[in-house]
C-alpha cells in the first residue's frame, strides 16, 4: 500500500500515472477525485483512491475501501491518506511529494511505516537518483 501525501496540485496523480504505466497499464490514468476510486489492470490490479472529498470513516466503508486494501494481488495507492491516518494499515509506504526549489522540480520522500516494507525501501534506494 502506497499512501500519497502532498499539497493540492503537487503531482500525486502524475506519480500514480507513472507507476501504472510502468506496471503495464495501457489506458488513461486519471484522478479519481469524483469517482473516489479507479481500478487499472496491468501486471497486477492497481486500486487508486482519492480521499480528498471524503469526510467520515463511514464513507470509506461505503466505497469498499477495506475490501480493496485486503487484496493480496493488487497494489493500493491512496491520495490524501493523511485525512484518515487511523484507517491506514500499520504497515504501508508513505510517499510524500513536495515542491522543490526548482519551480518544476519535486522532492519525493519514501518511508516505511511499520516493518513490512523496510526491505522494499532499501531496495528502492538503489534505483533512485539523489540530488541536493
Amino acid at each position: 500500500m502506497l499512501c500519497l501525501e502532498g499539497d493540492l496540485g503537487v503531482g500525486k496523480t502524475l506519480f500514480v500515472q507513472s507507476l501504472a504505466h510502468t506496471l503495464g497499464v495501457e489506458g488513461e490514468v486519471t484522478s479519481p477525485t469524483f469517482n473516489l476510486m479507479n481500478v487499472y489492470e496491468g501486471i497486477c490490479p492497481i486500486y487508486h483512491f482519492d480521499l480528498y472529498r471524503l469526510e467520515t470513516e463511514e464513507e470509506l466503508e461505503d466505497i469498499g475501501f477495506y475490501e480493496y486494501t485486503e487484496d493480496p494481488e493488487g497494489i493500493v495507492v491512496i491520495e490524501w491518506s493523511d485525512k484518515f491516518p487511523q484507517c491506514m494499515p500499520e504497515d504501508h509506504v508513505e510517499v510524500r511529494i513536495e515542491k522543490s526549489d526548482d519551480a518544476d522540480g519535486r522532492r519525493i520522500i519514501f518511508a516505511s511505516i511499520g516493518e513490512r516494507y523496510q526491505e522494499f525501501i532499501k531496495e528502492l534506494e538503489s534505483f533512485v537518483y539523489f540530488s541536493h
